[in-house]
């Protein structure tokens, strides 16, 4: 899937990637915008630059997020 920038997102579970580790543990669950979604190379490696609500803008690998549904 490729991101887009303004994109809703949820972080829906830990990456793969094992040296993620506890820094994922306290954003599972969270959504934020997409603010730079690496449109270069929009692989599963490539890390995703999110908005998270009331939580500032971090850099998450794309195998952690999924798009967010409106409720």
């Amino acid at each position: 899937m490729a991101f887009r920038r303004g994109q809703r997102v949820e972080i829906f579970r830990k990456s793969n990637d094992e040296s993620w580790g506890k820094y994922m543990d306290g954003f599972v669950g969270l959504r934020g915008v997409v603010t730079d979604p690496d449109t270069e190379k929009n692989d599963p490696d490539a890390l995703i630059e999110v908005s998270i609500d009331d939580k500032g803008t971090h850099r998450f690998p794309q195998d952690c997020l999924r798009t967010a549904s409106e409720k």
